[in-house]
């Protein structure tokens, strides 16, 4: 009976001093209360949502490429001039103005897609007509636009970097934007916002459930059978191409017109990346559009919460969160392996080849 009871004392002063030690690491100053108290935080939300939109539309836009045989990984240089390009079409159009009854906003992210698909479209006829080396292609791609950019922004504004223009306003829906959580998260949002839910969602159903989409796959898997079948394999890569270049382009134009209202062409430009964890994002989800876009809200929730860290003084490398990506890639390649390039990937095809 002593035994028993001193069994169950010890067992309580345990229990009351792991209490003692979680109240004090998660008290409110505390760096975990901190930590805790900034991913609660409905500021972190809303911006972990906003800063997903390039990573998300970008890394949907690279599947489509390298699931029919093109690696793009160029993505970065897309998101680059498709910046730059929605922000110099506002300026010129008036910031704040109309068009034809549409918002110059509005206007400026067609002009950013559009360019986009102009780079998509040069990249895809060096590759696919030429047969160029598609890792190289792509990195002159990302280099074209980390140079252009800049020079046309000194050109236009005279400086690298952009005179602001604004963002998008957000959309709000009445009664339902006062749902907790989901209220302002999705019906009091930034139309880029809807934007990238919407290209998640179609991208998802344009690759597994038309017709379409089972030619880019078989365009990646085996280009020889797709063009047995009667399917013009060229055709079918120009086109995933090319749509890699539309949703880079909503990616860059929203992320500069919905989050930044601007655009910076120093160091990176103020794209800083996005292309590239885009790639480590589409292959940590495995090549899946509704996983991409998964993938991208958990580095764009660490890309937000290490801003609220450094606002509330804990100073936190920026190229530390930029490493996390590409770490994760790595430890899921090694420990999970689920990530398989398609097999026709990197590599040319020529129609009645044998």
């Amino acid at each position: 009976m002593s035994e028993l009871y001193s069994r169950r004392t010890v067992g309580a002063a345990v229990g009351l001093l792991a209490v003692w030690v979680a109240v004090g690491l998660l008290a409110p100053d505390s760096w975990p209360g901190v930590l805790l108290s900034i991913a609660a935080s409905p500021n972190t939300h809303t911006a972990t949502l906003r800063l997903a939109v390039p990573i998300a539309l970008a890394a949907i836009g690279g599947i489509f490429a390298e699931k029919s045989g093109v690696i793009n990984i160029g993505i970065e240089g897309l998101l680059i001039v498709s910046a730059f390009s929605s922000i110099v079409a506002t300026y010129w159009l008036g910031s704040g103005d109309a068009t034809m009854g549409l918002s110059n906003h509005w206007w400026g992210l067609l002009a950013g897609v559009l360019v986009s698909v102009l780079f998509a479209l040069l990249f895809a006829i060096v590759c696919i007509e030429f047969k160029a080396d598609q890792i190289i292609a792509g990195l002159a791609v990302w280099l074209i636009a980390l140079g252009l950019a800049p020079f046309a922004s000194r050109i236009v504004f005279g400086s690298p970097n952009a005179t602001t223009m604004g963002t998008f306003d957000a959309v709000t829906i009445p009664l339902l934007s006062e749902i907790p959580v989901v209220g302002y998260l999705l019906f009091d949002t930034p139309p880029q916002v809807y934007v990238m839910l919407v290209g998640a969602v179609a991208g998802w159903y344009l690759l597994s459930r038309t017709s379409f989409g089972r030619w880019v796959v078989a365009s990646g898997e085996d280009p020889k059978a797709l063009d047995t079948a009667g399917v013009d394999v060229r055709k079918v890569r120009y086109a995933a191409v090319l749509l890699s270049g539309v949703f880079a382009g909503l990616g860059g134009a929203g992320f500069a017109l919905g989050q930044l209202g601007t655009f910076a062409g120093g160091g990176q430009t103020d794209i800083a990346g996005r292309g590239f964890i885009a790639i480590a994002t589409y292959l940590l989800a495995n090549y899946h559009p509704i996983g991409a876009l998964l993938g991208s809200f958990l580095f764009a929730g660490l890309n937000s919460m290490q801003n609220g860290l450094q606002a509330a003084g804990y100073a936190i490398p920026t190229e530390l969160i930029r490493t996390i990506p590409y770490a994760t890639v790595i430890v899921v390649l090694v420990f999970v392996g689920r990530t398989r390039l398609p097999a026709a990937a990197g590599e040319d095809y020529e129609s009645g080849e044998d």
